[in-house]
Formats: C-alpha cells, sequence, structure tokens
C-alpha cells in the first residue's frame, strides 16, 4: 500500500507482471504507480495481468494466440485486483482459459484466452504501412512511467494517437509469455477514433472490450508500430481496429476494441485519457 494509501507500488513491467499465487489457480497483481494518479485503473493493466495469470496454468509448450476480454465496472488503484482462472478446456494443441479480475467481491474484467502448441505452416501477411517516420526524433507523450509513446502525426495538444511507436522503457526477460503480455498492455493505448475530426464523435471513449490476436512472437521493450482505425460508431458505441508491427515490418498482432461513444449534436471533441476502463 502506497503512502497515500493506493496500491500502486509498481514501476517496471516485469514486476507487474510477476503475480502472487494466492492459491491453486488464484492469483494477486498489483497496480502501476502513476503520477499523477489515475481515478481509475489503465484497461491494458488488467488484461496484461490476467493474461498473465492464464498462462500460468497450461503446459509450458503452450503460448497465447488469442485474447478476448469485456470491461464490466471500472477498476480502483488503491485495491489489488484478484485474478481467478477457470481452465475450460487442454487438448492436444490447444488450451482455453477464462479469467475473472476481481476488487472488492466484484469482477471488474472477464477475459477468454486461448493458448496453442506451435506448428509449421504457411504464411501471409499484410504489409506494413509506408512512408512511416522512425520514431527517433519524434517528441513522447507521457502516460505512465513504464510506457514510451512517439505519435506519428499528432499536430494538435489535445488530439488522440491512432499511429504511434511503442514499447516499454526498461528491457526485461526473454520470457516469451511475459512479452505477450506486454504487448497486450501496448495494445490498449490510443484509439483508431483520433483519425476523426467530427464535432458530433469524440476520439476516444471507456473500453467497452477488447481483442487481441498474437500471430508471431515480438519484443514490447522494443520499438513496435501500433496503427489504428476507426471501422463503425453508431448506437452510443464505436469498433476501431489495429494492427502492431516490429521494426522489420513483420506484423506481430492484431487488435479490435469496442469503446463507449456516447455523443450529442454540441459534444465537443474529448482530450486524449489513456483508455479508462467502463464506467
Amino acid at each position: 500500500m502506497g503512502d497515500d494509501g493506493r496500491f500502486d507500488t509498481i514501476r517496471g513491467m516485469a514486476e507487474l507482471l510477476d503475480l502472487e499465487e494466492l492459491d491453486r489457480d488464484l492469483y494477486r497483481g498489483r497496480n502501476v504507480a502513476s503520477d499523477p494518479p489515475r481515478v481509475t485503473l489503465f484497461g491494458g493493466q488488467v488484461a496484461a495481468q490476467a493474461l498473465r495469470a492464464a498462462a500460468a496454468t497450461v503446459p509450458g509448450d503452450r503460448f497465447p494466440h488469442s485474447l478476448h476480454g469485456y470491461f464490466l465496472r471500472p477498476g480502483r488503484p488503491e485495491h489489488p485486483v484478484i485474478l481467478r482462472v477457470s481452465r475450460d478446456r487442454d487438448g492436444r494443441s490447444f488450451s482455453a482459459r477464462h479469467v475473472a479480475a476481481i476488487q472488492d467481491g466484484e469482477v471488474i474484467f472477464s477475459m477468454l484466452a486461448s493458448f496453442h502448441v506451435d506448428e509449421e505452416g504457411g504464411e501471409l501477411a499484410a504489409p506494413m504501412p509506408t512512408e512511416v517516420p522512425p520514431p527517433e526524433g519524434i517528441v513522447g507523450l507521457d502516460f505512465d512511467g513504464i510506457t514510451e509513446i512517439r505519435p506519428v502525426g499528432l499536430d494538435e495538444p489535445d488530439g488522440v494517437p491512432c499511429r504511434l511507436w511503442v514499447r516499454i522503457v526498461t528491457p526485461f526477460t526473454d520470457d516469451r509469455i511475459v512479452q505477450a503480455c506486454a504487448l497486450a498492455y501496448l495494445s490498449d493505448i490510443g484509439s483508431g477514433f483520433g483519425r476523426i475530426t467530427r464535432d458530433d464523435l469524440p476520439r476516444g471513449g471507456p473500453s467497452i472490450d477488447h481483442t487481441v490476436w498474437f500471430h508471431r512472437p515480438v519484443r514490447a521493450d522494443r520499438w513496435l508500430l501500433l496503427d489504428l482505425f476507426p471501422v463503425k460508431a453508431f448506437g452510443g458505441r464505436g469498433v476501431y481496429r489495429g494492427t502492431i508491427y516490429d521494426r522489420d515490418g513483420e506484423l506481430a498482432a492484431e487488435l479490435a476494441q469496442e469503446s463507449l461513444l456516447r455523443t450529442g449534436p454540441t459534444t465537443p471533441r474529448r482530450p486524449w485519457n489513456p483508455s479508462p476502463e467502463r464506467p
């Protein structure tokens, strides 16, 4: 517990993903320290810790290939996150897990994750966007102290990044599982609606649900290009998709997120608030 009563003692990705095992399939995670303190937990943190808890229960030769999560309640920085894992299935090459992230007796995040044994097969990938400047020389944004963000083409001070270079600040373990969990953390940064300049649509909103497909191993402590674009806004909700490439142009992961976009004809554009959880 911090001096201000908040359970936010973590200042590095390695510590964030070093969960305490309380019992079989039951874990506890600590929260990222932020300055100034966040009102709610960053959704990417909860998703990353949930994936780490799930991975701790599968055979060592299986790696995450997808996660599907729902943000049900806002996370509170003054409480630790309890992660309860259900072992849905272990097949010959796939394992499925269901994780409930709990605070104060209530589920704040529910996630399904699937793990797969490496197999040989043909390969096809969409090419990396062209004419993207390298991260060196781009002015960074403040975020959480453990992540570097270099937005590409963000000209407005209150804009929301939709194409950005990201990485974990401090290099950490080579462990493929832990690196995948860190990638899940990074996947919740920014918004595809940052490309929108209409006054009747906000450029971001609270996360409702989030999906990541992991295509190939990649290090989250090296520069990755996160490219986000809007797909549809309707009924107070909006969906955007995204791709994550490494510096060599290899497609590492894809994502999709649905956000709450409650608007009216006179709703002003909102400044960027890094992916708060669902209210």
